[in-house]
């Protein structure tokens, strides 16, 4: 993909030959294709068929306009001619489908000779009231990038997707022996092993001793406080993806910090400036306190700064979960993993998604996940038993 201006989303997909003796690249290259009026145009697959070759490329960015549009040649190199049909998929014209931003389409073909296009995707969540073509109206991905996949047939040379070129919900699966789909299991990680759980990530760098520790403690993960949320250097933030829009998310830790710059607890996060967080710190004349916090585009707010929850001494441990409620989540915490008290704030789902966020290579979606900071420089660690993600059958 060659870009023909830094400033001009228009873009080029070229050909350049690759010597794989020497490792090293032709030094001339070929032009395929330099876009439709949609613009955006990347992400090219090459597939040969039946004496043609075929380009897949995306285009309209990664948006609502989003759409895979599809070329033929008889040479490798082309001339490329587009599709009558232009787009091959795309649900732009479609506000109302559950299904947008389909686009980044790869084929494949079955061992059973049926063909499948697999697609980039997102289930946006509409708010109440909004207009479907006002601003917004289309909805928020909080779930940011998902795949999708579908049929694919062929019709005079071209590919095509039956019953239209909107992605569904469900399709016709391959022609293959059935086998009973698994259910979907709550997730747990206890802590126990060597390793993160794959599902959990972390911030830039990879998680070591920096961060924190499992064998420090064996059958705990130990966060060493490091930097806040807000900051983009090295933050102790273990985190997994939203994937659902309703789920629970609880953890135990148990954490004695020293002063009011020192803090563990439960995350909500999209990126540094859009997140919430419900901590423990401490408070001279009142030791521990639980609050909350959330950054909104960058704003501050502390809805329980004046008055915060007091954590009672003798309490070692603190149970923290997070309910999310499609548009809605809610924090809560216990003393004693039984009786369980909500936190009087109400957040909206919707504000961590691409589309809130907005700007150019939003599509991760929110996570949920432990956090530690220590912003004091005098050193603290908190210790979490386990994290659970339960997703909530609708």
């Amino acid at each position: 993909m060659g870009p023909r201006h830094h400033s001009d989303p228009y873009c080029t997909i070229v050909m350049q030959e690759y010597f794989p003796q020497t490792q090293t690249l032709a030094k001339t290259r070929k032009t395929l294709f330099t876009g439709t009026d949609l613009r955006y145009t990347e992400g090219a697959h090459l597939y040969r068929k039946d004496g043609w070759y075929y380009l897949l490329v995306a285009e309209g960015g990664t948006g609502y306009e989003h759409a895979v549009v599809v070329l033929r040649a008889k040479n490798i190199d082309g001339p490329y001619e587009l599709s009558p049909e232009v787009t091959l998929m795309s649900s732009w014209h479609l506000p109302e489908n559950p299904l947008q931003k389909s686009g980044h389409g790869s084929l494949l073909e079955t061992h059973t000779g049926e063909w499948y296009m697999a697609y980039l995707v997102s289930r946006p969540q509409r708010l109440p009231g909004v207009p479907l073509l006002a601003s917004g109206g289309r909805g928020y991905c909080s779930l940011g990038r998902e795949t999708g996949i579908t049929p694919v047939a062929w019709r005079d040379g071209w590919p095509v997707i039956e019953g239209g070129k909107h992605a569904a919900l469900t399709v016709p699966g391959p022609q293959m022996v059935e086998s009973q789909a698994a259910a979907e299991p709550a997730w747990c990680d206890e802590f126990d092993g060597a390793a993160l759980d794959p599902e959990l990530q972390t911030l830039r760098i990879p998680f070591d001793e920096t961060l924190g520790s499992l064998s420090a403690r064996p059958g705990y993960l130990r966060l060493y406080g490091n930097d806040s949320l807000n900051s983009t250097f090295t933050q102790s933030t273990v985190a997994r993806r939203w994937q659902h829009f309703a789920f629970r998310a609880e953890t135990r830790m148990e954490f004695a910090p020293e002063n009011f710059q020192q803090s563990a607890g439960l995350t909500c996060y999209y990126n540094s400036k859009n997140w919430s967080y419900c901590f423990v710190d401490f408070e001279e004349g009142r030791g521990r306190t639980l609050k909350v916090l959330q950054l909104d585009h960058n704003v501050p707010s502390w809805p329980l700064h004046e008055q915060p929850i007091p954590v009672p001494d003798e309490a070692q441990s603190l149970w923290l979960r997070v309910d999310v409620d499609h548009l809605v989540y809610r924090y809560s915490y216990s003393f004693d993993g039984e009786s369980w008290q909500r936190v009087p704030i109400d957040y909206a789902a919707w504000k961590l998604s691409d589309d809130y966020i907005g700007g150019r290579g939003f599509f991760t979606g929110a996570f949920v996940g432990l956090h530690c900071e220590d912003i004091s420089g005098d050193g603290c660690y908190a210790d979490f038993d386990y994290f659970r993600y339960l997703p909530v059958e609708e």
